[in-house]
């Protein structure tokens, strides 16, 4: 049997090195300061953050190098060429695959803020000592961790959609099997696909088993059978979704439209998944049964439920307690606010889910200015319970069936809430951040 190769070569960051380690940063070569700038960058985008934000790190290492860097950034690689004295030195560096990784993202954020101060009393050499601690920073959350988190969050989730308590157990089970089984593919390294299909059949089946055996032991109703679809939004990309949106509205088009590309192909995969499992044991979406609570209840739930979500989803993006316990009391505000907003009031969801993400991205620019955390640690996850993965699912399910006035209509409501959020956080970045608002 022939031998496993990698794809993608690992690089050897000191085989760059010529100088000694005692030599600064600020007196190293052209070759030495670029990667430094490249590895950076790559360590940015491995966390799973857009295009601006890469930019933004890469030229905070630059200026202090006194370097001129130029770059051009996708979802997998980064081609950029850095300028000194008229000597030039170009390269292009790409990642095996992609994720989300809050808590190394801040690290990274970190280290670019605090680089200047030290490239007179730092070498090359030791600048990548300290990378390679952040690069091999372990994961916070072990797989059955991140299967707690998920299955928290979708039964969260299958409250705010207007699911009962059954619904919620058995989204819980289902959630939380599901994204065990994907988190434990993804550690051995299979392909994108093969996870999400297989992690998307697994939570589906968990949920119908679970029905099937509350239907046998306590008489359920079989109205319940539409909760499925809520087992499997664990699944739904909100993360690239929204950034690349972002980077669309910076120009930053490459990174974008990959981004999307890559949320895409994840829906489609998941969701075709569902649906072949769903047609195998005759379960198809339909409405809840109407919640019979009291207005008072009914926000207090969801402010809980909403919270819960969002500290799910932050967890399952490797965030910190903390900083997932202030995306959850952004999140509990903002969604409870658009609900009740979108309930009483005659606005669309997508106007709703724009005014959300706005206060979102309100409320974590003033909180970054007192605990420091980068914006998109906490807007991101705080709105990514607002993306309207049901709608997703219920459009591919109706267009399967060839109906497709029906998944049309679905597809549409749930591509203008989609639409929605980044506008939302776009435009409470430009009142915010001067930087972002100037095309400089």
């Amino acid at each position: 049997m022939s031998q496993l190769r990698n794809q993608h070569m690992t690089i050897n960051w000191y085989n760059i090195i010529d100088t000694e380690n005692i030599i600064p940063a600020s007196e190293a070569s052209l070759k030495e300061k670029a990667s430094l700038v490249g590895r950076v960058g790559l360590l940015m985008l491995s966390a799973g953050t857009g295009a601006w934000r890469v930019r933004a790190s890469m030229n905070k290492i630059s200026r202090a190098l006194n370097i001129t860097c130029n770059a051009d950034i996708g979802l997998l690689a980064i081609a950029y060429t850095c300028i000194e004295n008229g000597e030039t030195y170009t390269n292009a560096l790409s990642l095996r695959t992609t994720g989300v990784n809050t808590h190394k993202l801040s690290w990274i954020e970190e280290f670019a803020d605090n680089f200047a101060e030290r490239t007179n009393r730092y070498s090359v050499e030791q600048f990548h000592r300290i990378l390679d601690k952040i690069e091999t920073l372990p994961a916070n959350y072990k797989a059955w961790h991140l299967a707690l988190a998920s299955a928290f969050a979708c039964c969260a989730f299958t409250f705010l959609l207007g699911g009962g308590y059954i619904e919620m157990i058995c989204a819980f089970l289902g959630a939380g099997i599901g994204n065990f089984v994907r988190k434990l593919l993804l550690e051995r390294h299979i392909t994108l696909f093969a996870n999400v299909a297989v992690g998307t059949v697994s939570a589906c089946c968990t949920y119908v088993l679970s029905i099937k055996l509350a239907e046998l032991l306590f008489d359920v109703s079989a109205i319940h059978h539409s909760g499925y679809i809520c087992s499997m939004l664990f699944v739904i990309p909100g993360f690239p979704l929204i950034t690349g949106v972002i980077d669309l509205s910076k120009l930053d088009l490459r990174s974008g439209l990959e981004r999307l590309t890559y949320a895409l192909l994840i829906i489609m995969t998941a969701t075709l998944s569902g649906w072949i499992t769903a047609s195998v044991f005759r379960f198809a979406p339909s409405d809840f049964q109407a919640l019979e609570l009291n207005l008072i209840l009914m926000v207090v739930f969801r402010l809980i439920a909403s919270f819960t979500g969002v500290f799910g989803f932050s967890l399952m993006f490797n965030s910190t307690g903390k900083m997932a316990f202030t995306a959850g009391i952004i999140g509990m505000i903002v969604n409870t606010f658009r609900l009740e907003l979108v309930e009483f009031t005659s606005i669309p969801a997508s106007i709703g889910a724009f005014i959300g993400a706005f206060c979102a991205g309100l409320l974590a620019s003033a909180l970054k200015k007192k605990i420091g955390f980068p914006r998109i640690t906490l807007t991101v996850p705080s709105i990514v319970i607002m993306v309207p993965g049901m709608f997703m699912y219920k459009g591919i399910y109706f267009m399967a069936l060839n109906d497709i006035s029906e998944g049309g209509a679905w597809l549409t409501k749930a591509f203008m809430i989609v639409l929605a959020l980044p506008l939302g956080l776009i435009t409470a970045r430009i009142l915010t951040d001067r930087n972002f608002r100037k095309s400089t």
